[in-house]
């Protein structure tokens, strides 16, 4: 099973991937790569779209229509192409830096408008390919090459600033709970509008050494203590929550989807 996802949906001739031993970013582009096979959906209408950074070399290696962009602006491009053919399936592969950062803007715009996207966020808390710099979802007080004696910015919670700018599938899984994640990528795919889904990952060479968080083992398994699933977490008193991340399904609605609202535009005054 293992060797014909990878037939069905990897450049074969681009493997082995140049990750550090240990990402976990190999396990969340596995998990996009199951999610796309176990909804059965049409290659040739698959777009993905990534940035800069670790994490957006996986469009690099995913088998479909790929485009690999300049840094922080996959969304930008990523509208375009689903405005100019709102028939593909149109997915965004983008980092904690290259989404929240120099992409925030876009991010928060592409929700504004909900447009038909599902953005996915390798989320590892670091600029793991360009040196190890602290980026906006870094932890307080954790260290990076630009953060020496410690982090003092607030993290982005990058979930509620999707569900503050207006997009209407929102969920967050882990590299831990990897069967998770398979179905919270499905469900983001069926979503009509913007979907988003924060992978969180882990970088066991800059994040992890830089932070004395172990290996590569111990940070994954730091994921599954430090996580709580929201539907467990409502059964629960604050006590019990604290200090937890909560993952799993946030919102999913259903609201009118850009490319559908400007196709009725151009039908409207074509008929005129």
């Amino acid at each position: 099973m293992a060797s014909e996802l990878i037939r069905n949906n990897l450049r074969m001739d681009r493997l082995p991937h140049i990750w550090c031993p240990g990402c976990g970013h190999g396990i969340i582009m596995r998990s996009l790569a199951m999610a796309i096979e176990n909804l059965n959906l049409d290659k040739d209408k698959v777009c993905v779209v990534s940035g800069i950074g670790c994490s957006s070399r996986s469009s690099g290696y995913m088998d479909f229509n790929t485009l690999h962009t300049t840094h922080g602006r996959a969304l930008a491009f990523a509208t375009g192409i689903k405005l100019a053919n709102p028939e593909l399936e149109v997915i965004v592969i983008t980092g904690d830096g290259d989404c929240s950062a120099i992409g925030g803007n876009h991010l928060i715009h592409a929700s504004r408008r909900n447009i038909g996207i599902t953005t996915i966020v390798f989320n590892n808390n670091i600029y793991g390919m360009t040196g190890g710099q602290y980026s906006p979802t870094t932890p307080s007080q954790d260290y990076g090459t630009t953060a020496p004696y410690g982090n003092i910015d607030k993290p982005f919670d990058i979930c509620k600033l999707a569900d503050a700018a207006g997009a209407t599938y929102i969920a967050r899984g882990t590299a831990y709970h990897a069967n998770q994640l398979i179905k919270l990528i499905e469900k983001a795919i069926e979503n009509k509008g913007f979907s988003l889904v924060d992978a969180i990952s882990v970088c066991p060479t800059y994040y992890g050494r830089k932070n004395k968080k172990g290996s590569a083992v111990d940070m994954l398994k730091d994921l599954k203590e430090a996580t709580l699933d929201v539907k467990a977490a409502e059964k629960l008193p604050m006590e019990k929550r604290s200090g937890k991340l909560l993952i799993g399904e946030f919102k999913n609605i259903i609201e009118p989807e850009y490319t559908e609202e400007y196709s009725k535009i151009i039908a409207k005054y074509r008929k005129e």
